[in-house]
């Protein structure tokens, strides 16, 4: 697609790289079938092709309008279209570059919604205000109207102490705890370490590091998102000179699809683009660690059939890192049966920050999703639903079936090979 940059943007960095990511559109439509948004709403503006011709004309000089950035702000940034586009489009960093122009050049949103970004950015990204804040809600849920309830999740397995470290492991890894998972879903953290442990890798975590970055460079902090990249990067630097880490390990894999990004967001930084590189390659989902270590697993499982389970993978794996049948092939080798539902490759409708800015179609998305999930473990007989993000888990809980991480469940098996 060519795009002539308006003399504003025709020597801008942000200008060039979007007339360098629109140059791959040919406008054929495939994302669009795989659009979750086109789905719903039917209009053009509301699915990926759309959205490229808006920021194609923003690229070009025409002003963007509050109709413009409402159609930006639709998009899940699943990047199913990302999956799909033969052209090997990178939509995702065209829409942000698109939504900070949106939200520049159009009036300020009402003070109500701007208040609500704020204090998302503001207390989700610090777990010193979040963790206690999530302990209140949950000392107070039954009091809580059923649409906050939904915020708070259970988790189905007790924190187990991690054993004592008997000797020094030579396998190192770092360890991206998450900005809000310690708080919501702490045994995640506590299963990853566990079942990491037993196979011999020591995990470190340094206190300095933070929240991945995603969050703020989501709601157009752009900035404010690079400034928690390089506090990470600053936190683990030194260690990944001195300990000959491996790898560094996320959970939550929309924490690791902007942490293998930061090689990307900090390519025009000076002082931080080389470490960003070292760092975004060392980036590992934990579905990425596990199968080097499976025989072992095996050797402490074996492979019969123990328990099963309807498997939703996150977006952020699936068509973020492009990391497919991975979870899939783990689980079903130590004996969990595992099967997928119906257009697995579908958004939930969590989508960070989504289901709380656009809580209507976050919720349509759930149900459509969640219909499918629970059908397919009553055909499978499923005795959970696991995920690998925590936003997913979160937001598909329900009362028929349990939610959860599926390393929780390799974890399970680990401690009691007789768990159901």
């Amino acid at each position: 697609m060519q795009t002539d940059l308006s003399p504003q943007l025709a020597s801008h960095p942000e200008g060039l790289a979007a007339q360098k990511l629109l140059s791959n559109c040919v406008h054929c439509g495939f994302c669009t079938a795989t659009c979750p948004t086109y789905q719903l709403l039917g209009d053009e503006l509301d699915g990926p092709r759309g959205r490229i011709y808006l920021i194609k004309q923003m690229a070009e000089g025409k002003v963007a309008t509050e109709k413009t950035r409402t159609h930006l702000d639709r998009c899940l940034t699943c990047r199913n279209c990302e999956s799909t586009c033969p052209s090997g489009v990178q939509y995702g960093h065209l829409l942000d570059i698109g939504r900070k122009w949106a939200e520049e050049q159009t009036p300020p949103r009402p003070f109500q919604e701007r208040a609500v970004r704020w204090l998302l950015k503001e207390t989700l990204t610090r777990s010193e205000i979040f963790e206690p804040a999530m302990q209140i809600g949950r000392a107070v849920k039954p009091l809580l109207p059923s649409s906050l309830k939904k915020k708070i999740p259970t988790s189905y397995f007790s924190n187990t102490p991690l054993p004592p470290k008997t000797a020094s492991f030579s396998t190192k890894m770092l360890f991206l705890e998450g900005c809000v998972q310690p708080g919501m879903l702490p045994n995640i953290n506590h299963a990853t370490r566990r079942v990491l442990h037993a196979l011999q890798i020591e995990l470190i975590t340094p206190p300095k590091a933070g929240c991945c970055g995603a969050l703020r460079h989501h709601l157009n902090d752009h900035e404010g998102g690079k400034n928690d990249i390089r506090n990470n990067i600053d936190a683990w630097w030194p260690i990944i000179g001195k300990e000959n880490i491996s790898a560094i390990v996320t959970n939550a894999s929309g924490c690791g699809v902007m942490v293998k990004d930061y090689a990307y967001l900090l390519k025009d930084d000076p002082l931080y683009a080389q470490k960003a590189i070292a760092v975004s390659s060392l980036s590992k989902d934990i579905s990425e660690i596990i199968p080097q270590y499976l025989p072992d697993l095996i050797d402490r499982l074996g492979t019969e059939v123990k328990v099963g389970v309807t498997y939703h993978p996150p977006c952020t794996l699936q068509h973020g890192q492009q990391i497919k049948g991975q979870v899939e092939d783990i689980l079903t080798q130590i004996g969990v049966k595992t099967n997928l539902c119906e257009d697995s490759h579908l958004c939930c409708g969590s989508a960070g920050t989504y289901s709380i800015l656009q809580e209507s179609l976050s919720n349509q998305l759930r149900e459509q999703k969640l219909d499918k999930l629970l059908e397919a473990s009553c055909v499978n007989q499923s005795k959970y639903i696991v995920s690998g993000n925590v936003g997913c888990i979160t937001h598909l809980q329900n009362e028929n079936l349990p939610v959860t991480h599926w390393i929780e469940i390799v974890d399970q098996l680990l401690m009691n090979k007789d768990f159901k």
